[in-house]
Formats: structure tokens, C-alpha cells, sequence
């Protein structure tokens, strides 16, 4: 009896246990990603199929879904306002990202010196970024208002001659956009060289100074080019907070005076959510993504094209 009953008990296969967890371990990060995937999926992509499909429809107040062909994209062309911010756009974008990139390799460059402080500068050049762009504009509203902040200042002090109205002015106030937004910026970028500046080889460096090379030379001929990914991330950042620039426009200007300093993703706000013209708005938010993939599309390549040679 006793016999019979050790053979009538189940034989545990550690095996089979091992497969179980084997597969428990594949399946589980699915799992734990799906969520965000499917979100990702229809809250991105599919968001933007839809207004893919809005921007060739005849909607105003309320989507609608009969197709009118290119006719909003012609429409969107032939409106003054647009053109006026997508010069705008252009003007703002190129000065934006050139001042910042100028100013993040200078003050990169300077911390690397290994000065004094280094840690309490940085973070004062850091900070700006910690502010939304909301913040921001309404700071620098107050400094560049002419009845307010800096000439209203010094004009208390003496200087009675000393005028500053690019706030109020059509011809200039797309540049005080460019003045804030370089305020809050280029810590950001100086913070990205300084950490390719810090992951060069100084084998490298101390090489060039062996041979005789100067610190200009240096720079211009070994470290500026090894830092060609950082400008490539750094252009792509920058690229997309210009595209993008709405709240700092509202707050700052609100596109004024008139529409002088207008920007696309003010625009496409305005015409879509406030003035009931849904397909307008959603074939501006299509040309600005436009612009995104421009640049983004060619960089991708490049990186995926180094990648393959390598």
C-alpha cells in the first residue's frame, strides 16, 4: 500500500516551472508599456490623423467631416496674417536659436575653465529655464513696457532722452519675443556643452597644447567639432520651442500690437478655437508640423545613417 501510494503522487517538474517565469518575464514589460502605448497611439498619432482629416474638410464652429480638398491650405496661403507669422516665425526662429547657441558655447566654454563658483553660476544661468514661458512674458512685459519698466527707469534717473518702445512698436515687437525667450534658453543650451565639453578626452587636449596649438585653435579645430551631436540636439530643442512659442506670445505680446508678432501656434489658436474656423486652424497646425519634420526627418536620418556606417 504503502508502495502504491509514492506512485500515485504528482511529479513536480522544475522545468516547466522555469518556462512559466521564462514567459511571466517576457510578457510582463509588455503589459506594464501597454497602457501608455495605446495612449500614445490615440492621443498623439491618432489626434493627429484627425486633424489631418479636419484640415481638408469644410469645418467652422463644430468638425465636419465633407472634403473640400486643398481649398483650406489655399485659403490659409492668401491670409495676411499668416504670411505676417510665418515671417515671423522665420525672423524669430533663426535670431532665437543662433543667439542661444552663441550664448550656450560662450558660458560653456567660461565654466570650463574650471573657475570659481562654477556650481552657484551654473545654476543662475539654469534657473530661467525652471520658469514657464507664461512667467516669463509677463516678467519681461513689465521690464519692456515703456510706462513701466526700463525706459520709464532710466528716464526717472536723467536720462530723458532714452527711449525703449519695441513693446508697442509693429516693427520691432517680434524682437522682444527673441530677447525672453533667449533669457530663458540659453542656460538650457550652455548646460548641453557643458556636459560635451566635459565628456571629450583630454588626451585630446593635452595633445593639441603639446603640439603647439592654442586655446582658440584648439577649440575651433578639435573640441567645437567632436561637439557636432550636441549642436545637432541642441538645434532640434530650439527648433521645436520656436515652432511651437504660444504662451510666451500670449503673455508677453498676445501677437501685437495688431498682429505684428504673431506666430503660427497663435494663429492656429486663434482661428480654430476662437474665431470658428476649425479647418483653417487645423491646415496651420498641419503646416507647423510641417516645419517639425523638416527638421526633424533629415537629423533622424543622419543619426540612423552614422549608425548603419558604424
Amino acid at each position: 500500500m504503502s508502495t502504491s501510494h509514492v506512485l500515485s503522487e504528482p511529479v513536480i517538474r522544475p522545468q516547466s516551472k522555469r518556462f512559466s517565469l521564462d514567459g511571466l518575464q517576457k510578457w510582463l514589460p509588455k503589459l506594464v508599456l501597454a497602457p501608455t502605448m495605446l495612449i500614445t497611439i490615440v492621443c498623439i498619432y491618432g489626434y493627429m490623423a484627425w486633424t489631418t482629416l479636419i484640415s481638408f474638410s469644410n469645418s467652422s464652429f463644430l468638425p465636419s467631416y465633407k472634403l473640400v480638398g486643398f481649398k483650406q491650405y489655399i485659403k490659409l496661403l492668401d491670409n495676411d496674417r499668416w504670411l505676417v507669422s510665418s515671417t515671423n516665425l522665420l525672423i524669430f526662429g533663426l535670431l532665437f536659436i543662433a543667439i542661444c547657441l552663441v550664448l550656450g558655447i560662450f558660458l560653456a566654454i567660461l565654466l570650463d575653465q574650471q573657475i570659481q563658483q562654477e556650481g552657484a553660476i551654473r545654476t543662475i544661468f539654469l534657473y530661467p529655464m525652471a520658469i514657464s514661458f507664461i512667467v516669463t512674458g509677463t516678467a519681461w512685459k513689465w521690464i519692456l513696457n515703456p510706462g513701466l519698466g526700463l525706459e520709464k527707469m532710466l528716464n526717472d534717473w536723467g536720462w530723458s532722452s532714452f527711449q525703449f518702445d519695441w513693446l508697442v512698436d509693429p516693427q520691432m515687437s517680434i524682437y522682444t519675443l527673441v530677447i525672453a525667450a533667449v533669457w530663458q534658453s540659453s542656460g538650457f543650451v550652455m548646460a548641453l556643452f557643458l556636459a560635451g565639453l566635459r565628456g571629450i578626452d583630454p588626451a585630446i587636449v593635452k595633445a593639441a597644447q603639446i603640439d603647439g596649438a592654442s586655446k582658440p585653435t584648439i577649440y575651433r579645430r578639435i573640441v567645437l567639432p567632436c561637439l557636432r551631436p550636441v549642436f545637432f540636439s541642441a538645434i532640434i530643442v530650439l527648433s521645436h520651442i520656436a515652432i511651437k512659442s504660444f504662451d510666451l506670445v500670449t503673455a508677453l505680446t498676445s501677437g501685437g500690437p495688431g498682429y505684428s508678432s504673431d506666430l503660427p501656434a497663435l494663429f492656429m489658436y486663434s482661428h480654430a478655437f476662437t474665431r470658428g474656423q476649425m479647418g483653417l486652424g487645423a491646415a496651420s497646425a498641419m503646416m507647423m508640423l510641417a516645419g517639425v519634420l523638416a527638421i526633424l526627418v533629415p537629423y533622424l536620418y543622419s543619426e540612423l545613417r552614422g549608425q548603419r556606417h558604424d
